[in-house]
């Protein structure tokens, strides 16, 4: 089917047109004509098969044919989860239509100025793209309202669940208008039964729309493992860097972020263009970096899961999976990154030791078995430079034989001022102004001290008082008549 032969707007078909697209894909083919009637839709397609477009055209449709007359409170919501994927569907809905349409769209997601992104939603919008976290922020403060929302879209349900936005989506979901006075649709790359439960729950007999693929993966990514040990891996990497894979556009993924930094810190020392993106980069800088990694400034990308998905460059060459990633479905996510638009892309992952393991369950999960190969060693480069090492910060220490107290005694005595510590004994009223004591007579040895310490004075034992009538103190026996 072709987009001519739908009922759509000028203003869509025009923006089709501009972008390149003549024919539907499997899921829009589906999916379009059933959003177009108003049905819930519950969608399944894997990445990069235009389920944006189809909820993009359907939502666009629907307020060119019934306008308000000036922007108000919101009548659409497409919520997603991650930043990145929010930015990715706002650019896309621009290269669709363009800005001179009177429907204004909003992106909000964490990271930026909180206060314009206020403004902005106070002044009214008829698209909202979003995060949950700070659009329910918004609405407990009453900035919007979610009383007319007249369409709904979830785009990545399953991603969102693995992500723990339930208890945000059911929160959104029980403050919008009934299920019968909107309609909604749900995109999913599986509709999986919890997937499928909240379609049950929130929607109006959602239509179910499955696109079972031939290949989980795109048929014009190359793909290939090396099996090489832990500390071969980044030579490995810097000798393709330099050989067969010079001067392409790179995306390298990482399962942590302490290694993501390793290996960009590694790449820039050895004349690389590279940068880093991870899950608790500010948002600007995200920003930034990707920006110039779409207009070519930067030539590598490292980066953990968080830019497996919403990342849409058209000319990325190559995928290098760093490490073996843990979850099957992050794999077909993170090498769906290149051979985009038709494109021919390169997917490699180098299996260590410790991560080999989850290899079984990849090519279980994709249907296919990888082919597997021991890298040559003209491919490592084991000549390469380190990352100069930060100055480390001096750390005062307390010499030996010193304790702290005698130096915060010391330091209260330079500034004139008194220690805990040190305070002066305190001394009885009845004692001042006497005489002092005289020194105890005789030998050192007869007072029961040392000589160079005065003798302690002994008490003297209390008698108990004899019974009768006489009583006498009690005299201390001499220790010589006794036997």
């Amino acid at each position: 089917m072709r987009f001519d032969e739908l009922n759509l707007p000028q203003a869509i078909l025009e923006g089709i047109a501009t972008l390149g697209f003549e024919a539907l894909t499997p899921v829009q083919e589906q999916a379009i004509p059933l959003a177009l009637a108003g049905k819930d839709v519950a969608a399944q397609a894997q990445t990069g098969t235009g389920k944006t477009a189809a909820f993009l055209i359907a939502i666009y449709t629907h307020l060119l044919t019934h306008p308000r007359p000036t922007a108000g409170a919101p009548r659409v919501l497409i919520l997603a989860p991650t930043r990145e994927l929010v930015m990715q569907i706002a650019a896309d809905a621009e290269a669709l239509v363009g800005t001179e349409l009177p429907i204004k769209l909003l992106p909000i997601f964490g990271g930026v100025d909180y206060d314009k992104q206020r403004r902005s939603l106070g002044e009214g919008v008829d698209i909202i793209v979003a995060t949950p976290g700070r659009l329910i922020d918004y609405a407990r403060q009453k900035v919007f309202s979610f009383s007319e929302i007249e369409r709904l879209v979830i785009d990545e349900a399953d991603r969102m669940f693995d992500m723990g936005f339930i208890k945000d989506l059911r929160f959104i979901l029980r403050r919008l208008p009934s299920y019968d006075q909107r309609q909604t649709l749900l995109f999913s790359a599986t509709l999986s039964h919890r997937v499928m439960e909240l379609a049950y729950d929130f929607m109006n007999q959602a239509v179910k729309v499955q696109i079972e693929p031939e290949q989980v993966t795109a048929q014009n990514i190359e793909e290939l493992v090396y099996h090489v040990g832990g500390k071969e891996k980044f030579p490995l990497l810097l000798g393709l860097l330099k050989g067969p894979m010079a001067g392409g556009r790179v995306i390298v993924f990482s399962n942590t972020k302490r290694e993501t930094e390793q290996v960009t810190l590694l790449l820039q020392a050895n004349g690389f263009r590279a940068e880093l993106i991870s899950g608790d980069l500010i948002q600007r800088k995200r920003m930034r970096i990707l920006e110039e990694f779409k207009q070519g400034a930067i030539d590598i990308l490292v980066a953990t899961d968080v830019a497996s998905r919403g990342i849409h460059v058209d000319d990325i060459t190559h995928v290098v999976n760093y490490d073996v990633p843990q979850d099957p479905e992050d794999y077909v996510h993170r090498i769906g990154r290149t051979a985009r638009a038709g494109a021919q892309g390169l997917a490699i992952m180098m299996a260590d030791e410790d991560l080999v393991f989850f290899l079984p369950a990849i090519e279980e999960y994709i249907g296919h078995k990888i082919p597997h190969d021991i890298p040559d060693e003209e491919l490592f480069c084991w000549d390469y430079q380190r990352p100069k090492r930060s100055p480390r910060k001096k750390i005062s220490t307390v010499k030996s034989g010193s304790r702290p107290s005698d130096k915060k005694a010391s330091a209260a005595k330079e500034h004139g001022g008194r220690n805990r510590r040190s305070r002066p004994a305190t001394v009885k009223k009845e004692e001042v102004g006497a005489a002092p004591k005289p020194e105890p007579q005789g030998e050192p040895e007869a007072q029961g001290g040392s000589s160079d310490k005065p003798a302690r004075r002994r008490r003297r034992p209390r008698r108990r008082k004899a019974s009768g009538s006489e009583s006498s103190t009690a005299q201390p026996t001499d220790s010589g008549s006794q036997d």
